[in-house]
């Protein structure tokens, strides 16, 4: 997949992404974590590692003592460091850019598409960063924005109008309610499509 098929929305018939950004002390995910880099361990990242592993596998024993589970074996630290010299370890990125592609999955069919994080801009200076994030027209409809254009993307044929008629019929896009005794429902298309294509 290509990391940076969410700027076809620029060019489609759905409202362009709102830009969010962000200036300050690092803060935002790229996506779960913060930016990081991968980098093979020093013997000290190796200890500490082996030392927190033992910690919790003694909890772990701890804990389940009382009903009668057989207890984690306990390695060494020497052991453990074994296992572990050619493993990657996170560091937190000093200097770097992070190019985040729209996160999302199928998950009952392969139409049933699952929005799960926007789209991240992210650069690092030491302790600052700087990103641009690419969210739905309106703070209510990300998830909806990003889902229907998912389905627009990969699933439609024809032309931009064609496209977008065939959406709204197979991929309906919305949520209902009641408040104060009152029901309401409301169609996501109306808040994420262009005028023209309502």
């Amino acid at each position: 997949m290509n990391r940076f098929e969410y700027l076809k929305a620029f060019n489609s018939p759905f409202k362009r992404p709102k830009l969010k950004w962000y200036f300050g002390e690092i803060a935002i995910g790229t996506p779960y974590f913060f930016p990081r880099r991968w980098v093979k361990p020093t013997q000290q990242m190796l200890i500490d590692e082996a030392q927190r592993d033992i910690a919790d596998r003694k909890r772990w024993n701890e804990a389940n003592e009382k009903y009668g589970n057989t207890p984690k074996v306990i390695p060494t630290i020497e052991e453990l460091c074994e296992q572990k010299k050619n493993h990657k370890f996170p560091v937190p990125k000093r200097i770097g850019f992070d190019f985040v592609g729209l996160g999302w999955k199928t998950k009952w069919t392969d139409t049933d598409y699952r929005y799960e994080w926007s789209p991240i801009w992210s650069f690092v200076f030491f302790k600052w960063q700087i990103a641009l994030m690419f969210l739905g027209p309106d703070s209510m409809s990300t998830s909806h924005y990003w889902e229907a254009w998912l389905y627009y993307h990969h699933n439609t044929k024809g032309t931009q109008r064609e496209r977008i008629e065939q959406c709204k019929k197979d991929f309906p896009c919305g949520y209902s309610g009641s408040k104060g005794g009152e029901k309401y429902s409301v169609n996501s298309y109306d808040f994420i499509l262009k005028d023209k294509y309502k």
